[in-house]
């Protein structure tokens, strides 16, 4: 499809699936650009490129309507792919997803609101989305699906409150949630989330 991007190996040949989410601004090709660092050999990636380089216009904490239909339309992206792994035969427990910013705000918000056993959860700097948290969106149990988010501890996007009521939130539904909270200013994506995340998750 002209709106996504795949690598890593042909689907039917991995053990393992990946859905790959850019942040806002950025591209299909960019979130790829992690398999050169994360240990994804067994993977097939997907990675969906959001209409005009944004899944949403405003912020991840702005009131819920403005961010619509815009919002709805990407989680609706994400299911479609999920759905196309599931009829392809791969169980949700080879199902991982991997987002950056506003594309892990919203890998975040995908789970919790279909919570299930999956593979892994890799939100590099990111938060569940609303201008607050309805705890009555989120559905299902993760049964101990391992979750990562990492972040600066004054990220000029993500506020470290909504990092912790998100963690909150996931692991009363039985995710096993771990972050790495840094005290550098930098958006990004450090060497340390990625040693963790290769380590306990792919």
């Amino acid at each position: 499809m002209s709106d996504m991007k795949i690598a890593g190996l042909p689907l039917g040949e991995s053990t393992k699936v990946a859905i790959m989410i850019h942040g806002r601004g950025a591209s299909a090709s960019s979130i790829l650009s992690l398999e050169r660092y994360l240990k994804l050999n067994n993977f097939t990636l997907i990675a969906p490129e959001a209409y005009g380089n944004t899944w949403y216009p405003y912020s991840f904490m702005a009131p819920d309507q403005s961010n619509e239909p815009s919002l709805s339309q990407a989680l609706d992206k994400i299911e479609s792919i999920v759905h196309d792994f599931l009829k392809q035969g791969y169980s949700s427990t080879q199902i991982y997803f991997i987002g950056f910013s506003q594309g892990a705000c919203l890998s975040l918000e995908y789970v919790a609101r279909n919570a299930k056993k999956y593979g892994g959860i890799v939100a590099f700097t990111g938060g569940l989305i609303g201008e607050k948290l309805d705890t009555s969106k989120y559905l299902g149990d993760f049964d101990g699906t391992p979750i990562f988010i990492g972040s600066s501890q004054q990220d000029m996007h993500v506020p470290l409150d909504r990092i912790y009521a998100s963690v909150e939130v996931l692991e009363k539904m039985h995710g096993k949630v771990k972050t790495l909270i840094f005290p550098d200013p930098e958006h990004t994506i450090r060497e340390e989330e990625i040693d963790w995340v290769n380590s306990h998750i792919l």
